[in-house]
């Protein structure tokens, strides 16, 4: 087992040898570059070994996604972000359940594997050369504006009842559920003027789904709020009738900031912008100069993060501005209104560097330098923001405007527009001890832009998640799922039929063992108790992956 030594988020140990600041002291991690190596994929359904019980109430295919293949012939692709999506789907009946796999049939993929060669950029990768040009075409290419990738490898996502597979870029694929196959590329730009958006959206009970993507015009970069009805005019539809709700004017017009998802509440979108900034020009020369995406993407803490409140109904944004301290978010966990107040639970980090250590090279490192990798990533934590709605230019300033009772976040008015806030901590000391906790989910569907009690979530004691954590914020406290050598995927909740409370229902999770040979299972918890039903193993390898859904039969 590592040796941990975790301080509270933000405070800095000493700095390491590349002068950068260590937030933990950890020692002897163990080494899980089996976790990011290419496997082949099984399109027929593959039976599995059920240890415990499979509660013969679930009906349906718990779909993961993420990275399935690292090289390309000689090529190897440089960040975790970049490998070949694989898809998964784990089909429950009847307490059995299969396991099959596909990798996603991108014109990137496609085209990769038909020269032997990384030909298509993407985020941490710059596309190989073509060996049959000469030195001159070579070095002219480089001035070429790079093709978006279509290399889908984030999540699952649902359209008018279709699902799709998404990454940041303008492309998605409509996936059959069943088969895993493609059967459609999708290009947002081809409905809306966006270069791309979020892997990770929000729906409305009604099926009306909102997401978030940036335009780059010659005024500027801008946030997009995009809307997609629930209902579509013909079995072939995809995006028809998504509209933009509301442009966002980037602070700095030529380096907007990077985010993975926003929050959404009964009546509001909520943006986080962060001080992730993206140098445009550094990207957009990145083909020229040989470098990633990435290389364009940098954490300025000089800036605040900045909360901007859409209206949904009506497209306007609200004129006050929510600043708090530099902190970067990728996921949120839920937010609500309630009395005049608007509360926001994020995960939260006091660092944004943490995108650039997920190279490829990192995660396969071993002894020191892994412990290093590790200890120079601050842990993310979960906070509350509560911001008041009912403020306009008669509000006092100076004065803690944050009078809702269960939370001692403060939010005061410093200037016209102008709303500072500080956070209230969702967690005790013991939660430090798992290093911190990533990839939340809650009961969607029961809780979302409602009061919630409980959410889900991966404890990071390392650079991926190696354990499973329940967190009750009534008490802060949390129940843990844990065992040394194992890697759990993000928790989806799953509720129970005829379900009564928030808890009732399953935790659905793909297990990971780099340390045993095709011994991934499938992990079946409780999600009242915490303790574990079943598994269903795999004798296949799984790499690592990102984001899943459960979808129903």
């Amino acid at each position: 087992m590592p040796n941990h030594k975790t301080d509270a988020p933000g405070q800095k140990l000493k700095r390491s040898k590349n002068k950068k600041p260590y937030f933990t002291d950890v020692h002897n991690l163990p080494c899980i570059e089996k976790l990011v190596c290419t496997v082949e994929e099984s399109p027929e359904p593959i039976s599995t070994v059920i240890h415990g019980t499979i509660p013969g109430w679930i009906r349906g295919s718990f779909l993961r996604n993420g990275p399935g293949k690292f090289e390309i012939g000689k090529h190897n692709f440089n960040h975790w972000f970049d490998g070949m999506a694989l898809l998964h789907q784990f089909k429950i009946e009847d307490g059995q359940v299969t396991y099959r796999s596909r990798f996603l049939d991108s014109d990137c993929y496609r085209e990769n594997r038909e020269h032997e060669r990384i030909v298509v950029s993407e985020f941490g990768t710059v596309a190989m050369p073509d060996p049959c040009r000469n030195v001159f075409q070579r070095f002219v290419s480089r001035f070429e504006v790079p093709k978006a990738t279509d290399n889908a490898s984030v999540s699952f996502v649902k359209y008018k009842g279709d699902y799709y597979v998404s990454t940041e870029t303008n492309f998605m694929h409509k996936i059959d559920p069943e088969t895993l196959q493609a059967t459609k590329k999708v290009d947002w730009s081809n409905f809306i003027a966006v270069n791309g958006a979020t892997a990770h959206p929000h729906t409305e009970p009604n099926g009306t789904t909102y997401n978030m993507g940036n335009s780059y015009t010659s005024k500027g970069a801008f946030y997009n709020i995009i809307r997609v009805p629930p209902e579509k005019s013909s079995t072939a539809d995809t995006l028809e009738g998504a509209s933009v709700v509301c442009s966002i004017p980037s602070a700095d017009k030529a380096k907007p900031s990077y985010y993975h998802s926003f929050a959404m509440t009964e009546n509001y979108i909520v943006f986080i912008e962060q001080p992730i900034k993206m140098d445009l020009l550094k990207i957009l020369t990145g083909k020229m100069r040989r470098k990633g995406i990435n290389e364009g993407i940098y954490w300025d803490p000089k800036h605040d993060t900045i909360f901007h409140l859409i209206n949904k109904h009506t497209g306007k944004p609200n004129p006050m501005k929510y600043h708090t301290k530099p902190l970067s978010t990728f996921h949120q966990i839920n937010a609500f209104e309630e009395n005049g107040f608007l509360v926001i639970d994020m995960c939260c980090s006091d660092d944004g560097n943490a995108i650039n250590n997920y190279l490829i090279q990192n995660l396969r490192k071993s002894g020191a330098a892994l412990d290093e990798v590790y200890n120079t990533m601050s842990r993310i934590v979960p906070r509350r923001f509560v911001l008041p709605l009912n403020v306009d230019k008669v509000t006092p300033r100076g004065i803690n405007l944050n009078t809702w009772p269960h939370s001692p976040a403060s939010a005061i008015k410093t200037a016209k527009n102008k709303v500072v806030c500080t956070h209230e901590d969702l967690y005790g000391d013991e939660l430090l001890e798992y290093g911190g906790i990533e990839f939340p989910q809650i009961n969607y569907s029961k809780c979302n832009t409602h009061p919630y009690r409980y959410f889900y979530g991966c404890g990071f004691r390392h650079l991926v998640g190696d354990s499973l954590i329940k967190m009750d914020l009534h008490d802060k406290r949390i129940k843990v799922w844990q065992k040394p050598g194992f890697y759990p995927s993000e928790p989806v909740f799953v509720p129970s039929p005829d379900s009564t409370q928030e808890d009732d229902g399953i935790i659905l999770s793909v297990v990971i063992t780099p340390n045993k040979d095709k011994s991934t299972f499938m992990l079946v918890l409780d999600a009242k108790s915490f303790e574990e039903l079943g598994r269903a193993e795999v004798p296949v390898n799984i790499p690592y992956g990102f984001h899943g859904a459960f979808n129903s039969m």
